[in-house]
């Protein structure tokens, strides 16, 4: 992809991202990718004294490495796993899991999806409070799809308007989340829906296996706002 056409990639996503109504685009209906709100940000009667969700799995070891490779519903799930999965009690902060998604963004949209991420997990200050209740936080996914509008989108779309590859998946789901209040072990749990976009390419293996030796080679580009994805 040459410059002009990247600039035009980008300018679209990033379109999309702030909610913008394209002029080839118009009628179908794309809320883009908003920053979403400050998830992190504790009270007493939510997310501190109900503390975060702790997957009994290797999640409480820290944030787990996302492979590029396979088809983009894996990606998608690995993404969304990545985003609320998360343990103050792990000796890792939440830059260093914010990093697991940025190791997998496409360098394109590297700014913008740093952003978003940063909407989904907590601050450094809200962190260390929520450490002080031992909080953890982990997703239970119900639905992952394409959604009508991305692929409306994709029907309308000039030439070269979206990274080849490009495809969004909404995803349902629970965020849950445990920790400790006043000496008391508490949980709660919370639908979420959110979309994530990203690229696959098609990318031949140098020592093929059985088969024709073609894997996916996927990247983050953006995420929606939370609880507002595209349908």
């Amino acid at each position: 992809m040459n410059p002009t056409d990247r600039r035009r990639c980008t300018v679209l996503i990033a379109a999309i991202a702030g909610g913008l109504v394209l002029v080839l685009l118009i009628g179908v209906g794309i809320y883009g990718l908003l920053r979403g709100p400050d998830t992190a940000s504790p009270t007493p009667s939510t997310t501190t004294a109900t503390a975060a969700p702790a997957p009994t799995t290797p999640g409480d070891a820290g944030p787990r490495p996302i492979t590029g490779l396979g088809e983009s519903e894996e990606f998608a799930r690995q993404v969304a796993e990545a985003l609320f999965t998360w343990n103050t009690t792990s000796g890792y902060g939440p830059a260093d899991y914010a990093q697991t998604l940025a190791d997998i963004t496409a360098s394109v949209e590297a700014d913008a999806a740093a952003t978003d991420v940063r909407a989904y997990i907590p601050t450094p200050a809200a962190w260390a409070q929520l450490r002080t209740h031992q909080t953890r936080q982990r997703l239970s996914i119900d639905t992952i799809d394409i959604p009508d509008a991305w692929e409306t989108a994709v029907a309308q779309a000039a030439p070269g308007q979206l990274p080849d590859g490009a495809v969004a998946y909404t995803i349902t789901g629970t965020r849950h989340r445990d920790g400790i209040w006043n000496t008391e072990p508490v949980t709660t749990a919370h639908p979420v829906a959110f979309t994530v976009f990203l690229t696959c390419a098609p990318e031949r293996s140098t020592a093929p296996a059985p088969g024709d030796g073609i894997t996916e080679t996927c990247q983050l580009l953006r995420l929606s706002q939370l609880d507002n994805p595209l349908r």
